[in-house]
């Protein structure tokens, strides 16, 4: 019923918008638009000590529809659709009985509206009203987990001005959170999201920012965020570019949160691209107070810390991630390789280490092949984990 309800006031916001304009110009509107396609299949193999393996065989499709603008007007509607070729063989995040006993393979089955919005696009400002993707910096604290089948998205008021020269300031009103697990586990939401970016140091671009999040239904995750973050590349000559990324930032309690802390992050990476290889190396520290580790709830979180997804909630004691990857490629194939150190941030206690490997390839302009392994040697923390994937991926 909420998306039903959701997808018809969009649809009004939109006739709305184009009922005074000639006959042509409706015609352009759908003329002009663009449809969409993406597809992925994929198997993904988990194995960890004390439970069954899981062997996960999924297909997404999402076909979506753009519109032509109308004096910078457009809408946007997507459908989603997520099914395994068998539903027991592997642990859907505990939302099916039959896969009780194995692995987690958050690959949920379901049909839904992943994106259904009302757009403008201006010269110097944009918005969208409705569902919609939403990442900012990396996805680092605001993503759409677009590693998983079913994507996150939100139910939000988001707007994107560039007030001055190399200056972007996006704000965001997200009231419901279209999580990962199809219709089952959204959040009711009354947070506010604050971003601005400023590239006019020419080397990087300077951003801060403040993620004010407030889930009705979900309020241990409730925090404020406040933090900056430099990000960039400095050339030194034809054959050497160094990288650089640094951030930090404070978390706090925040709306109707049961808990009471402050908590830090910090990070710090160095990196360099020479002779078509690019090596980086890194230390990301999510803090812990008073029991409460340092959230990212809306995160993309398997893009950090590791492919086996061993911390997509941070331990109570914190995590210390110390890190390296060296990438290339050969042949066509994009490889690259990852190794972590992970520690706690309060007690001094050793959690494990990982090594993750990626190969991708794209062919046929629109198709592209992707093979991941992780695998986690636990020091006390958690189990030994083994995730293997091979996935193709189509776009149109």
């Amino acid at each position: 019923m909420t998306k039903l309800c959701l997808l018809t006031s969009i649809c009004g916001l939109t006739a709305a918008a184009i009922t005074a304009s000639a006959a042509s110009t409706l015609d352009e509107v759908f003329s002009e638009g663009k449809v969409s396609l993406a597809s992925r299949a994929r198997f993904e193999y988990g194995d960890q000590p004390g439970v069954a393996d899981s062997k996960a065989v999924t297909l997404r499709n999402r076909l979506g529809f753009t519109s032509g603008k109308f004096n910078g007007w457009y809408f946007m509607l997507e459908g989603e659709d997520v099914h395994a070729l068998d539903s027991d063989s592997y642990n859907q995040a505990g939302l099916n009985p039959g896969g009780a006993g194995q692995a987690v393979i958050a690959d949920i089955e379901g049909t839904e509206v992943n994106q259904s919005f009302l757009g403008y696009a201006g010269q110097s400002v944009s918005g969208k009203l409705g569902r919609q993707r939403f990442v900012l910096d990396g996805a680092r604290f605001i993503g759409d987990v677009g590693w998983r089948q079913d994507q996150q998205t939100y139910d939000a008021f988001t707007v994107v001005g560039q007030p001055a020269a190399d200056t972007t300031v996006t704000y965001g009103y997200l009231w419901h959170i279209n999580r990962i697990f199809s219709d089952v586990r959204d959040w009711q939401s009354d947070s506010h999201v604050f971003n601005v970016g400023y590239k006019g140091l020419g080397s990087g671009t300077l951003a801060g920012y403040a993620y004010l999040l407030d889930f009705d239904n979900a309020a241990a995750n409730s925090t404020a965020t406040y933090g900056a973050s430099y990000d960039g590349s400095a050339k030194i000559d034809d054959g050497l570019t160094v990288l650089y990324r640094f951030e930090l930032a404070t978390q706090s309690d925040y709306g109707n949160s049961p808990a009471n802390y402050s908590a830090t992050y910090y990070l710090g990476e160095l990196g360099a691209k020479f002779g078509g290889i690019t090596a980086k190396i890194g230390y990301e520290v999510l803090g812990a107070d008073n029991g409460q580790g340092f959230k990212t709830p809306l995160a993309t979180l398997h893009k950090f810390n590791g492919f086996a997804d061993l911390f997509l909630g941070t331990p109570g004691t914190g995590l210390e991630d110390i890190y390296v990857s060296i990438g290339g490629k050969i042949g066509g194939v994009n490889l690259t390789a990852f190794y972590h150190d992970f520690s706690s941030d309060v007690g001094g206690a050793d959690y494990g280490t990982e090594i993750d490997l990626v190969a991708a390839y794209k062919f046929a302009s629109r198709f592209t092949a992707v093979a991941k392994f992780a695998s986690f040697s636990s020091d006390g923390y958690a189990r030994d984990t083994d995730r293997f994937s091979i996935e193709l991926n189509f776009a149109y």
